[in-house]
């Protein structure tokens, strides 16, 4: 059976950058061997700065990559804050039109292409189906308008983020004998995308941490009602002999905080994705948000801020 496609995904980013230009490129040797190493962390450089995005399963997971880079390899790095990496994914089906159409003096660019999106099994990411018939677009074009479907999926329709676990059938378009070309169908492929998923009721997904939580059991209360501050669900609690452990499913974002001494320990994994709420305060520029955002973290901190084994809940 294929493993669902979120339990590898990683839930967590960080920008680092050397401290020393001349250890950039040390640097991004490192992080190749550890991301061939490890297939839950993935690498993103960045265009300006030497900075480089890490992505990985929780912070204790970037810190000790950090770590390593520096025991193993001798580079030393300065990090940023820890970020909550969210999803996007649709509620319902919806069709969608592109019709990319430029004249630029010779000859011209043509692509015109109709896609239907529905949703897909959680975990499966991006299916793509063709249902064209009768050579209304040509066999070479369907590559093309794949790959503008599934890079406009990496910058979703929402919130910007990568809108995931979609089906998308091409079932009609149009060509033209001279003008028509991949590039052109790439870009209508992109736009009808868009225009499906706009219409197909577009929510932002949030990590949903399982959380264990050891705690004396005169301290039981205390703990319940900050981890149901934290937007937690109590799942079961095991007592015995004075003590107990609180298992609760957490939003990742209501994990980050920065203080976390004298409080009890705990440990925290990865459990799935689920639909972040509907943000009702107004938004920066005027009125209330009406499409469902993210409760940004509190307060951020850097990669060896927070120790999530042996850690504590502020």
């Amino acid at each position: 059976m294929r493993k669902p496609e979120t339990q590898h995904r990683p839930v967590i980013s960080l920008a680092i950058r050397p401290k020393a230009d001349s250890d950039g490129v040390r640097l991004i040797q490192a992080l190749d061997e550890i991301a061939q190493e490890d297939s839950t962390v993935r690498i993103q450089a960045g265009p300006v700065d030497g900075q480089t995005t890490l992505s990985g399963m929780d912070e204790l997971h970037l810190e000790s990559i950090c770590d390593r880079i520096l025991r193993q390899y001798k580079v030393e790095v300065d990090a940023g804050v820890a970020e909550v990496i969210y999803l996007e994914t649709i509620r319902r089906q919806a069709e969608g039109e592109g019709r990319y159409i430029r004249q630029t003096g010779g000859s011209g660019n043509y692509g015109h292409v109709k896609a239907r999106i529905e949703p897909n099994e959680a975990g499966k990411g991006i299916g793509f189906i063709n249902e064209v018939r009768g050579g209304v677009v040509p066999a070479e074009y369907i590559d093309p308008i794949e790959m503008g479907i599934r890079e406009a999926a990496r910058g979703g329709v929402l919130a910007g983020y990568e809108l995931v676990d979609v089906k998308v059938s091409l079932f009609d378009g149009s060509f033209h004998e001279v003008d028509s070309n991949e590039m052109a169908f790439k870009i209508a492929g992109s736009m009808a995308f868009k225009e499906a998923a706009r219409k197909a009721c577009p929510i932002v997904l949030e990590p949903l941490m399982a959380v264990d939580v050891a705690v004396k059991e005169e301290l039981l209360g205390a703990t319940m009602g900050d981890l149901n501050s934290r937007r937690g669900r109590i799942d079961s609690i095991a007592q015995d002999a004075g003590s107990a452990v609180v298992h609760a499913m957490v939003p990742l974002s209501e994990m980050l905080r920065s203080s976390r001494h004298g409080r009890p320990a705990y440990f925290m994994r990865f459990a799935r994705y689920e639909q972040a709420p509907r943000r009702q305060e107004p938004g920066p520029d005027g009125p209330a948000v009406t499409a469902n955002e993210p409760r940004r973290p509190r307060n951020g901190s850097g990669y060896n801020a927070l120790q999530l084994e042996g850690g504590h809940l502020d």
